[in-house]
């Protein structure tokens, strides 16, 4: 089929099962966990912080542990547009994990498109969280 070995097809479908899988339990747990005002203008992102501020090996484990896990649901997001998959709301999940800089500006953009914002409010009223509120900017 197309010069494609069985063997390459066969492990695309496992990570894409995998990916699936594994945004399918995270993402409800990510997104309930935002604050409902995380997308206004004026508030900065409380989720940033290091629950390890006084220890410098804990903080810089933590920060590289959140990047790598945000990496990899980035690229699972990615993998997700072309395959079964929640790809946008995995790509919410992974830049608001990881530290890059414009990254705000990504995640208002995202969320201010009405069907990503409809999705998450959805996951978070199930979980009997408030629906996140956005400033006129982002809508």
């Amino acid at each position: 089929m197309l010069g494609i070995p069985t063997s390459w097809i066969s492990w695309l479908a496992a990570v894409s099962l995998a990916t699936f899988l594994i945004s399918a339990m995270a993402l409800p747990w990510l997104l309930t966990r935002l604050p409902e005002d995380y997308f206004q203008e004026n508030k900065l992102a409380p989720m940033a912080r290091s629950p390890w501020p006084r220890s410098r090996a804990l903080y810089w484990a933590w920060r590289v542990l959140k990047n790598l896990l945000g990496a990899v649901l980035l690229l699972a997001g990615l993998v997700m547009l072309v395959t079964p998959g929640q790809g946008v709301l995995t790509i919410m999940a992974g830049l608001w994990l990881m530290d890059l800089p414009g990254k705000r500006r990504w995640e208002r953009y995202l969320i201010g498109r009405p069907q990503v914002l409809t999705s998450i409010n959805w996951i978070r009223r199930r979980a009997g969280r408030p629906p996140l509120s956005l400033d006129d900017r982002t809508k």
